[in-house]
């Protein structure tokens, strides 16, 4: 099920959000005890013209996993003492305490818009079997006795009355898209800019300042094949919405995840599901995300820890660019995890990644963390106005917009002024990427002669990256599907001198250049190819010392 129309979605011009205080009502929290993460605060005060009041710097625990007596007396009391001190939060506490040993409240509301803790708060808590009743335990499945949680899901309730610790809450936001004031006051939206470094963690911010101000451009990627049909189901009304706002992209519909050989050029939005850590192209150590990028991967510990760039998936996303990203500490089950779908059609109204992920997200108390600038707004600039101001796109980025607003004209039957537009990327912006975009809308229009003419300057450029090596061979494999095998050639020599991105595909290539060869009449490039084949080497992996 599409949760958007089809027609709205191609007339979709995202108006700039009306100006509102949310910058003005956002709190940073930092680690006063560490110095990066106070100047991170900062950093991110003055990037979004937070009142550097609103800065709230607290003696909190270095480890990222704490215990929950740690988490009340150095994280919850502290700060909510600090928020109602300061008129964030509305009404008082008393001197008795509860089972948890926070102090009795009596909150009536909120003025937060978001709470931004930054690198250096603890991540998440462990589960302490004395916190809680046997006997409301009792009532919960087996698989809910827990109060392990993230921290930023249990700060979450920071406005509600003594809430328990066991197990998760039902969120009041999830899924309500007209959400009472009552409602809106019992939640506070916490987002966290946290990371493997503090460059990466800087970077949460600046890029999503610059995704604001030209637009989100790439491509899109969503992997399916996981353990449970609704988590594929999801994905595929993810995909679904993709395809509708007008993005190119490609799904992995298999088991795993996207290989090294696939083509994963500009991931700018990418959801997908179901492995323990990072793989295939996002771990090559040249990869990294476009400006604004949004990645979403479903799996019980992606957030695990935050301060690898290897270890589960939220770290190596962070470490190499992304902009938005979401996880979670511990074992979440499927049905109380982010959903794609609910989050994708927030944003594409403009809303902004605080007030999506919470829409998207069924319990508080629980696992999930949103990793991020909430303030961020990803469709704050609209296609027409990326069309509108092409020249001023990067040039690597530009021939995505292009082929975005194709898709859009493709679709409205405006043939012409999808040509015209093509013709204008190659002339002014040429690239790769777009010039396959062409191809495959000629071809789609029975042009095959047209197509393949657009990829013609693709064999006198140098040889590619791993990264550029997919991009080479679509362009050599279209050209082999809809020319003759002679017109081929070229695209193949140019593939066989490019970096392959593992051993396997560069003798695949060999031996396809040569069926190519055979086929074109070129005997001399054939014995060529078979040589290089027959005296392959693939590379021997070193010896692991214990």
């Amino acid at each position: 099920m599409r949760l958007l129309p089809l027609a709205f979605l191609f007339l979709l011009t995202v108006a700039r959000a009306a100006p509102d205080d949310r910058a003005a009502r956002t709190v940073i929290l930092v680690n006063s005890r560490q110095p990066e993460s106070v100047a991170l605060g900062e950093f991110y005060a003055a990037k979004r013209g937070i009142p550097p009041t609103n800065l709230v710097a607290l003696p909190l625990p270095a480890e990222e996993t704490i215990t929950w007596r740690t988490f009340v007396d150095y994280v919850w009391q502290p700060l909510q003492d600090e928020l109602l001190r300061r008129g964030w939060l509305e009404g008082f506490l008393s001197d008795k305490l509860d089972a948890l040993g926070r102090r009795r409240s009596a909150v009536t509301g909120h003025r937060l818009a978001y709470l931004v803790v930054c690198r250096g708060t603890p991540l998440r808590i462990d589960h302490d079997p004395t916190t809680f009743d046997e006997r409301v335990a009792a009532r919960l499945q087996k698989e809910f006795r827990t109060t392990a949680a993230s921290v930023d899901s249990e700060l979450a309730l920071l406005a509600q009355n003594n809430p328990p610790s066991l197990g998760p809450l039902p969120n009041p936001l999830f899924n309500a898209p007209r959400t009472s004031e009552v409602s809106s006051e019992l939640v506070v939206k916490v987002a966290r800019l946290d990371g493997p470094s503090d460059r990466a963690a800087r970077n949460l911010v600046t890029s999503a300042l610059e995704a604001e101000h030209q637009g989100l451009i790439g491509r899109y990627y969503v992997d399916l094949g996981g353990p449970h049909s609704n988590g594929d189901r999801w994905l595929e009304a993810t995909r679904d919405q993709l395809t509708d706002l007008g993005y190119f992209g490609d799904v992995q519909n298999g088991s795993g995840t996207f290989s090294a050989t696939d083509r994963f050029d500009a991931p700018v939005l990418y959801f997908g599901w179901y492995t323990g850590t990072a793989d295939g192209p996002f771990v090559r150590p040249e990869f990294r995300f476009p400006p604004g990028a949004i990645a979403l991967h479903i799996h019980s510990y992606s957030a695990a820890t935050l301060r690898s760039e290897k270890d589960n998936w939220c770290g190596p996303l962070v470490a190499h660019g992304v902009t938005a990203t979401f996880g979670n500490v511990y074992e979440p089950y499927l049905e109380f995890t982010i959903r794609p779908q609910l989050l994708l059609a927030e944003l594409a109204l403009g809303k902004t990644l605080g007030d999506a992920a919470y829409f998207a997200t069924p319990a508080l108390s629980w696992q999930t963390i949103v990793i991020g600038d909430p303030l961020y707004r990803p469709f704050k600039v609209s296609l027409d106005e990326q069309i509108r101001h092409l020249s001023e796109l990067p040039h690597t980025l530009a021939g995505y917009a292009i082929s975005r607003r194709v898709a859009v004209l493709d679709r409205l039957g405006l043939d012409d002024e999808a040509r015209s537009l093509l013709t204008r990327g190659m002339r002014e912006l040429p690239s790769v990427p777009l010039a396959l975009a062409v191809a495959r809308y000629q071809i789609a229009h029975n042009r095959p002669k047209v197509a393949i003419d657009a990829l013609g300057f693709v064999p006198k450029l140098p040889p590619a990256s791993a990264l550029d090596w997919p991009l080479v061979k679509l362009a050599a494999e279209l050209v082999a599907a809809h020319g003759t095998a002679r017109e081929a050639l070229p695209f193949f020599d140019l593939l066989v001198r490019s970096t392959a991105p593992n051993a396997d595909a560069q003798l695949r290539v060999l031996n396809d250049a040569r069926r190519v060869a055979d086929a074109a009449g070129d005997l001399a490039r054939s014995l060529e190819f078979a040589r290089q084949a027959a005296s392959f080497t693939p590379p021997v992996a070193p010896t692991a010392t214990k």
